[in-house]
């Protein structure tokens, strides 16, 4: 039976944004009603998304390291990947984050409903259970958080079984002779990344002109160059026509701008072309909330055209990023509570893919800047003359400052190599606090570490690196 109480806040999806919302509302001393379809909360990124997959990469790096080991003095006689262990790995480590956010309701006293939310009226938000039984809920504000799924390419059904998504690559019982990828996002070019060294033949083809569209052109050739060098086939620019099962699998027929016609046959295929968001059958038409595309239409402090509703993650049109979720939820809710909200900055949302080299990146690309008007000035410095690199024996990759020379006011980093996703914190710290490259220079960076190349591409900035 439905609480008779009104509730603050009702969310919809336990995502990183939902709960996040969830338990900084509680934090604020609001009542908090949270509505999840799935039997374990923590949405997509959680359970069929950031979590596992960077738990599969992990692994994917500790058998391309071990395979090296002897390099530095770690001799084994068999390297082999145990893909049982590894799924059992994943899962363990699924349900460990799945079951904290459980503990996490419980501790901020946030009531928890399973079933399918959607908004019924004005501050009305009604939850159909297993068993087909709607139940009402009243809230002074409404917050959707229900996140997004993977999109295919007209006329090509994703089957689970020859072509899968995101989620059902997660499942696969044996590693695939061979895999192409479409798609060269961040989806992409991790699973990519991960299945080659798993043993899979990896092809990836990208409709764009590169890889990694998003990223900076120089990261974006770095991959494709490191891709070429592990074994991966990559082809840009190039148009999927048309899928065709097999007894053994699927071919494929592609098409480059330039009229080149491609063929490809895979075992499996893995579709990474973006995802939807998940915006059907919530009662948005009906509530007269305004979307596009199926994005639901928000303000910079998450508010949609309709008084009392609100939305943040994956359902909206920013980007499409756990932490984006997080902190969107943040503004959200200390706008319902009458803080002072503050909007997001989308420049210096960092961005990290996990494929091997890995790549972090915040701010402003090159290209960006100059179209934006900036006077640009570039350091750059590879993880190749980097000591601790070398003790790695990862040496590929670099750090890419992207500076205007006006103010000397850092505008982007970008970095391709090792460590990368944990290296771009600091830039993010330097594009908030508004550093120039001389503060990054005059900031002490000790020795023997991966951040000498953020020091060191400061200096060049300049034109003055140390060592180089």
């Amino acid at each position: 039976m439905a609480d008779s109480k009104t509730y603050d806040v009702a969310i919809i999806g336990s995502g990183p944004g939902g709960y996040v919302a969830a338990i900084r509302a509680a934090q604020l001393g609001m009542s908090v009603l949270i509505v999840e379809m799935d039997s374990r909360l923590g949405g997509v990124c959680t359970l069929r998304g950031c979590i596992p997959t960077k738990a599969l990469l992990h692994t994917a790096d500790l058998l391309e390291e071990a395979r090296h080991g002897a390099e530095v003095g770690v001799a084994t006689r068999e390297v082999r990947l145990e893909l049982a262990a590894a799924m059992k790995h994943k899962e363990k480590v699924v349900r460990q984050s799945s079951n904290g956010i459980s503990f996490l309701m419980k501790k901020n006293r946030v009531d928890v409903v399973n079933g399918f939310g959607r908004i019924a009226g004005p501050g009305r938000v009604s939850v159909t259970g297993s068993d087909g039984a709607e139940t009402p809920y009243s809230a002074k504000n409404i917050l959707i958080a229900t996140g997004s799924s993977p999109r295919s390419l007209p006329g090509i059904e994703i089957d689970h079984q020859t072509i899968l998504s995101s989620d059902s690559i997660l499942e696969v019982t044996e590693i695939p002779k061979s895999l192409l990828v479409i798609g060269s996002g961040a989806v992409g070019v991790e699973f990519a990344s991960m299945f080659a060294r798993f043993g899979s033949r990896t092809v990836v083809v990208e409709i764009l002109p590169r890889v990694v569209p998003v990223e900076d052109e120089e990261i974006s050739r770095e991959l494709a160059a490191s891709f070429k060098r592990q074994g991966i086939a990559v082809y840009v620019d190039t148009r999927i026509e048309k899928v065709t099962k097999t007894d053994g699998g699927a071919e494929v027929l592609a098409r480059s701008s330039g009229g080149k016609t491609e063929s490809f046959r895979a075992e499996k295929i893995l579709m990474a072309v973006g995802r939807k968001p998940l915006s059907e059958g919530i009662g948005l038409e009906a509530a007269g909330v305004a979307t596009e595309k199926g994005f639901i239409l928000v303000d910079g402090l998450m508010r949609t055209n309709v008084p009392g509703i609100y939305a943040i993650g994956d359902v909206v049109p920013t980007p499409q990023l756990a932490h984006v979720a997080s902190a969107e939820a943040v503004v959200a809710v200390e706008q319902m509570a009458g803080r002072e909200a503050r909007p997001l900055n989308y420049d210096q949302v960092p961005g990290c893919t996990y494929c091997s080299p890995e790549i972090g990146s915040i701010g402003l690309t090159e290209a960006n800047a100059r179209e934006r008007g900036y006077d640009v000035a570039v350091g750059k410095f590879p993880f190749s003359a980097i000591g601790k690199a070398r003790i790695l024996n990862e040496t590929s990759g670099f750090v890419k400052i992207v500076g205007e020379k006006k103010y000397d006011e850092v505008l982007g980093v970008h970095i391709i190599g090792p460590r990368a996703t944990e290296l771009i914190a600091e830039a993010g710290a330097a594009l908030r606090l508004e550093a120039t490259s001389e503060e990054l220079v005059r900031t002490i960076h000790a020795h023997p570490t991966l951040s000498e190349a953020i020091h060191e591409a400061a200096e060049g900035v300049e034109g003055q690196p140390i060592h180089i």
